[in-house]
């Protein structure tokens, strides 16, 4: 998994891998980043994935980077950017335990790659919070990998519906009356929570759009639409 980038996106991600993890390394000696970076966009290109692709990363950097420039969020951002990059690194969509796995290969990457003990166990605690989307009140980092990671929530109608069609996809091996329970179980969990989104612009900026995509889907999954 270390073939060189294919395409020009793919090279654009691996020159954003660089420029963050030698931020993150704070002027630290260590080992060349380009391989770990062709490495993770190899796991991102992988054939099994419809969704959780190299253009979702792209997407979670970008709203990283969006939540930065509308007013700072504060936060170790090199850091939740890090655990961006890992946080579907290890992705079969027929197993359970991608984030535990994805955690572990940030914590055996990064500490090979010169980051520190406490960086590299808050990149694989921010990659395991993912699990959930639920961080707690005043974890700036996991508020902002969070609200990054579900702002496709919040995206546009045709948007949306090709998020949840490359879902269904990458779960083809789901009988479809499996698949809508299963389905609707995420979507009532996300609305069960007091906030999908947590910082104060993803609050402002994608709450109410974000709840009304998942109620439209849920009662679409139940037949109520």
């Amino acid at each position: 998994m270390t073939a060189e980038p294919s395409t020009v996106r793919d090279q654009d991600l691996l020159t954003r891998w660089t420029a963050t993890l030698l931020a993150a390394r704070a002027g630290r000696e260590g080992p060349d980043p380009a391989p770990y970076g062709r490495n993770l966009l190899a796991r991102w290109n992988e054939p099994q994935r419809r969704y959780h692709t190299a253009e979702h990363l792209r997407a979670v950097l970008d709203r990283v980077d969006e939540l930065t420039d509308q007013g700072g969020e504060g936060g170790e951002l090199e850091l939740v950017r890090l655990a961006a990059w890992f946080h579907d690194a290890v992705y079969r969509p027929d197993r359970s335990e991608n984030e535990e796995r994805s955690a572990a290969l940030a914590e055996r990457a990064l500490t090979e790659a010169g980051l520190t003990p406490r960086e590299v166990t808050e990149v694989a605690r921010l990659v395991r919070l993912t699990v959930t989307h639920d961080p707690a009140p005043g974890d700036l980092n996991g508020e902002a990998l969070c609200d990054a990671d579900l702002a496709i929530l919040a995206s546009d109608l045709d948007t949306y519906t090709g998020y949840t069609r490359a879902v269904r996809e990458e779960y083809a091996f789901v009988p479809d009356a499996a698949f809508r329970t299963g389905r609707a179980s995420v979507l009532r969990q996300l609305l069960s929570l007091p906030r999908l989104f947590r910082t104060p612009y993803g609050a402002a900026a994608w709450e109410e759009k974000a709840r009304a995509n998942l109620e439209r889907e849920l009662a679409e999954l139940e037949g109520g639409a």
